[in-house]
């Protein structure tokens, strides 16, 4: 299969279901899907929305790519409940009620077990343990077979500035992973896809699920940290991020296996 969208559909970036601006971001996960065989017939998917943009442009790709792609499969959601006070998450129970999506909100005491328990110095790493445990958990209380989560292109350079400078280790994110212990499979379609063409998918579509992350510690993080290094270093040396993009799939870093056309 090519990684051009059917015809019927990709002439206007106005023909996708109301999603404006959705064709460069069709194009680029239908690509990522059948590179790495990510989706295969008889699959049921969780998205884990959390509120951002990355999760929410995830939803709304998938949704369009279950039209046309030639593999039946069906899209479950899922948002983990941190604890936080205020939090309101009918921006993603409406948008799942409009395409007919099953959406659970996952309750756990995740805040008040690194904020107040544990007390934390740095938080971040327990919190996403904890809370990939609850959308594992979720998954295969739903009878999904596989997860999709929304690490983009930056997120997969990003990974690997942060194991090389952190750690000493040469690593990254992985396009695709099984994991056996849960019999769950978790796949990364918006890969290929840089942060701003995310940003501007979701500024241009004011009825996807977004709602505010209610975390103290939200944009904190090391992974901040690197992203801001990355930028620099693009602006004096153009491409670096493709580069090093490149040369992760080039060797075949952590399943990245370069595509021959």
């Amino acid at each position: 299969m090519s990684g051009e969208l059917p015809e019927e559909i990709s002439g206007s970036e106005n023909s996708f279901a109301g999603f404006v601006g959705a064709k460069r971001l069709l194009s680029h996960v239908r690509r990522a899907v059948e590179d790495y065989d990510m989706i295969a017939d008889g699959d049921k998917i969780l998205v884990g929305l959390s509120g951002g943009k990355d999760s929410a442009a995830l939803l709304a790709a998938l949704v369009e790519l279950k039209k046309f792609l030639p593999v039946s499969f069906d899209i479950c959601a899922a948002t983990v409940d941190m604890g936080f006070e205020g939090a309101d998450f009918s921006p993603a129970s409406d948008f799942c009620r409009r395409y007919g999506i099953e959406y659970r909100v996952i309750p756990t005491k995740t805040a008040k077990i690194v904020f107040d328990v544990r007390k934390e110095s740095n938080p971040c790493s327990l919190c996403a343990r904890m809370r990939r445990g609850a959308l594992h958990s979720a998954a295969q209380d739903m009878g999904a077979n596989k997860v999709a989560l929304g690490h983009h292109f930056d997120d997969v350079v990003d990974t690997f500035m942060l194991a090389l400078i952190h750690e000493g280790r040469i690593g990254t994110l992985s396009p695709i992973t099984y994991l056996d212990r849960r019999d769950i499979t978790l796949i990364r379609p918006l890969c290929y896809i840089e942060e701003k063409e995310i940003k501007n998918f979701v500024g241009r579509n004011s009825s996807l699920p977004l709602f505010p992350n209610l975390c103290p510690e939200d944009g904190r993080t090391e992974r901040e940290e690197a992203r801001k290094l990355l930028e620099s270093l693009d602006k004096k040396e153009k491409g670096v991020k493709q580069r090093i993009f490149g040369a992760i799939k080039k060797a075949g870093l952590d399943g990245w296996r370069e595509i021959k056309s």
